[in-house]
Order: C-alpha cells, then sequence, then structure tokens
C-alpha cells in the first residue's frame, strides 16, 4: 500500500465524535478520529514499513501520525531520525505514545531520553520520561544501572513541582512505574512518591487536577501487581 491508499483508508475510519475527543486533549487539524483500535485490522496488512512511516508522519495528520509509530521499525531509525519526529511532536499523545513508545523498542533509548530530559522542552522532557517508564515496564530489571535510576528518582523529587505541566505527567509516571516494575528500587520509590505528595497540574480549564503517585502505587500494590512487565511495547 502507498501513501495515498493509506490516508484514504484511515479517512474511511474516522468518526466525528473520536476527532472531538481527541481535539479536546490538544490534536489539531488535519485529523480524522481515528480510533486506535480500528487501526490494528491496517497495521496487519502493512506490518512494519519504515518508508511509509516516515511518509505518514511528515503528513502532519493525527492519525497518519499515529499509525506511523504503528508500523515504524525502529532498528531503522537513528537519533537524528527520533529528534525530527519529537520536534514534529506537538502534544503529548504524539510525544509519549507514539515517538517515546518507538524509541523505547531501540538501543539508544536511554541515551536520547537522558538528552530529552535535559533539554528543558516539556515535550522533550515528557517524551525522555515517558520512555523510561515504557522500558522499566518491559525489559527486565538487570538491563538498568540501579544507580541511574535512583539519580533520577532523585532529580524527580526536586524537581517536578517546577515543571511543565506535561512533563509533571511523565515524572509522576516514572514514580509509579519505578515502584511497581522496577524491584530494586521499590521502596526509594514509596519513599519519594510520599515525599513529593500531590502534584498540581493545569488542566486547561479553570480547574486545576492533583496527581499523586502514592495513592497509584498503594492501588497497584493491593492488586498484586508489583514487578509487572508487559511483553510489548507497541502493538
Amino acid at each position: 500500500m502507498n501513501l495515498e491508499m493509506v490516508m484514504q483508508e484511515l479517512e474511511a475510519l474516522g468518526k466525528e465524535r473520536t476527532k472531538k475527543i481527541y481535539q479536546s486533549n490538544g490534536a489539531h487539524e488535519p485529523l480524522f478520529g481515528v480510533a486506535t483500535g480500528e487501526m490494528k485490522p491496517l497495521f496487519r496488512k502493512i506490518k512494519r514499513n519504515q518508508p511509509l512511516a516516515e511518509q505518514l508522519y511528515a503528513t502532519g495528520n493525527y492519525d497518519a501520525m499515529y499509525f506511523a509509530g504503528m508500523i515504524a521499525d525502529p532498528a531503522a531509525m537513528s537519533e537524528d531520525d527520533f529528534e525530527r519526529w519529537i520536534d514534529k511532536a506537538y502534544f503529548y499523545m504524539l510525544s509519549d505514545y507514539v515517538v517515546a513508545v518507538t524509541l523505547a523498542e531501540t538501543e539508544i533509548a536511554q541515551q536520547v531520553s537522558d538528552k530529552w530530559i535535559a533539554s528543558d522542552i516539556e515535550l522533550k522532557m515528557s517524551a525522555g520520561w515517558s520512555c523510561y517508564c515504557w522500558l522499566l515496564g518491559n525489559r527486565p530489571d538487570s538491563e538498568f544501572s540501579e544507580k541511574k535510576i535512583a539519580d533520577l528518582l532523585e532529580l524527580v523529587k526536586h524537581t517536578i513541582h517546577d515543571a511543565p505541566d506535561r512533563t509533571k505527567y511523565a515524572m509522576n509516571n516514572f514514580i509509579y512505574t519505578v515502584a511497581v516494575s522496577y524491584l530494586p528500587l521499590h521502596d526509594k520509590a514509596v519513599a519519594i512518591a510520599k515525599e513529593v505528595g500531590s502534584v498540581e497540574v493545569h488542566t486547561g480549564s479553570a480547574k486545576s487536577k492533583l496527581l499523586n503517585a502514592s495513592v497509584t502505587i498503594q492501588k497497584a500494590v493491593d492488586k498484586g501487581q508489583l514487578g509487572f512487565k508487559r511483553k510489548y511495547v507497541r502493538c
């Protein structure tokens, strides 16, 4: 299938209601409003196709960009490719659920994430922290430096309250993910979650929202989810 055929298929799958939901979360035109699950039969037809993924991502159409992440071949992507993708990721569904997810399937995931976390650019930072969450929730604990993850927890503790809103979400999720999926530092993550307490984020409405990693960690403990690892990062 070529670019034009895929775009036609995506457009046919679009729904106005889904489009409005995406727009309320930060997506903007062009987009069709395709539910993620609706893309799976199309993915099974195409499978991995990096050249087509690059064409789709370059359209700027949200649904095409999301689908690009599904068919991308991470092993064929360089650090420069990921920099290009993150620069075009204009809201968190792209930065954290397309770019970060795709990056998490590469060998350069940690080094790129470290650069993004240190960038002071909201969605780059968010993607960097999110990538660590995808990594920790999928790869064996032995693949990580305990000192490095501990240092990242300390960085979250000292900077989360002053971070940009989307970065706060990802940092809060990082504390939770370390506590649940990286057992060597479970106790440290629990302690830091308590120290951090509630984190205020602004949602675009007049009312702000409070995030609290301690609460979500306890729920995971109660459900017996400690040590959770997902089999696949992407579908």
